[in-house]
């Protein structure tokens, strides 16, 4: 038994370093890849001067930003401005550690899920850290000593909190249909169809808050740099800054993650190996973001507003109705 534990034990840490390091690593390149795509659609190259198509970009910027000074601003409270930063990043790296990505494997003739850890309760655990995410961008507007990064901060929590209810009440209907808060479980419910056929209003609500709580455009509201300078990060420089911008293309990726777990079918589909699937799935949805961002403007804060409290959250509970009749009619 005690041999048992200390295999899984190391199986669970080499896991999470694998995943950690690939994270990162996509989430660095990410911010290559949305700068060419970005360029592309504007008619200009994007970065090319870092080695060839500029892939060492990425490196760059990190140089960039470790050699620069890390600065307290006069009048901070330096213990919550220094923290602030880690809690963006640490609560974006968590979430994942519930989000399934394949299939078991078998190795050693012992199947490896390829999921850190499989939770009862998945879904609660993740909407759990999407709410303490909002205390970083909070506590660290308010301790800048910052009226435009107080400012930004104010406006990331409203906005976040306000966000939070559409987004969760938009997962209802698929728990009722999957039976389970597992993602595992919710993946496997759609091993026919995925659930995008079934709830495309869900679809539509969970997408459109989530990229209102990642602060996206066209609801960076929190960082509006023609208003705010840059936000709730104003006051930032150096790796703190690194953290809370990388914290933004990390979650990118979770929400990708997210979208294909609760209505694309996850890792489900013909011909190709399911991991394939998956990433595929989460490929989409992040380029479809990128694209967003080249697309539209940036709407009103009154605007951001109507539309959680007077036009999501309505549609959000009139759906979970609708979902649970039929339901309960097929019962």
């Amino acid at each position: 038994m005690p041999r048992e534990w200390i295999v899984g034990f190391i199986f669970l840490i080499v896991k999470l370093s694998i995943v950690l390091i690939i994270l990162l690593t996509v989430a660095s390149y990410l911010v290559w890849v949305e700068r060419k795509l970005l360029g592309r659609m504007q008619a200009r190259y994007g970065p090319n001067r870092a080695w060839r198509y500029g892939l060492l970009q990425p490196l760059a910027d990190l140089v960039k930003l470790v050699t620069k000074e890390d600065t307290v601003p006069g009048g901070a409270n330096k213990v919550i401005f220094l923290l602030a930063p880690g809690v963006v990043g640490l609560m974006a790296l968590l979430i994942f550690a519930v989000v399934p990505f394949g299939r078991d494997v078998t190795l050693w003739g012992k199947p490896i899920p390829l999921v850190i850890t499989d939770l009862n309760v998945g879904l609660l655990f993740i909407l759990a850290l999407c709410s303490i995410s909002v205390y970083g961008i909070a506590l660290g507007g308010w301790a800048s000593n910052s009226k435009y990064s107080l400012l930004g901060g104010i406006r990331g929590a409203a906005q976040m909190i306000s966000y939070e209810l559409p987004l969760g009440l938009s997962l209802i209907p698929v728990v009722m249909l999957a039976r389970s808060f597992s993602l595992v479980e919710i993946i496997n419910a759609q091993s026919g169809y995925p659930f995008i056929l079934r709830q495309p209003v869900s679809f539509i609500l969970f997408f459109i808050a989530a990229l209102a709580e990642i602060k996206r455009i066209p609801f960076d509201l929190p960082e509006a740099e023609n208003e705010l300078g840059a936000g709730y990060h104003t006051e930032y420089s150096g790796m703190r800054f690194g953290l809370f911008f990388l914290g933004e293309y990390i979650t990118m990726i979770i929400l990708g993650s997210l979208v294909a777990v609760f209505f694309l079918g996850g890792w489900h589909g013909p011909f190709l190996p399911p991991i394939i699937w998956f990433l595929l799935k989460v490929g989409i949805i992040v380029f479809a973001l990128i694209w967003f961002r080249g697309t539209f403007p940036r709407i009103r804060y009154d605007q951001l507003m109507d539309t959680g409290w007077k036009v999501l959250i309505p549609i959000a509970l009139i759906n979970i109705m609708i979902t649970g009749a039929v339901v309960l009619a097929k019962s």
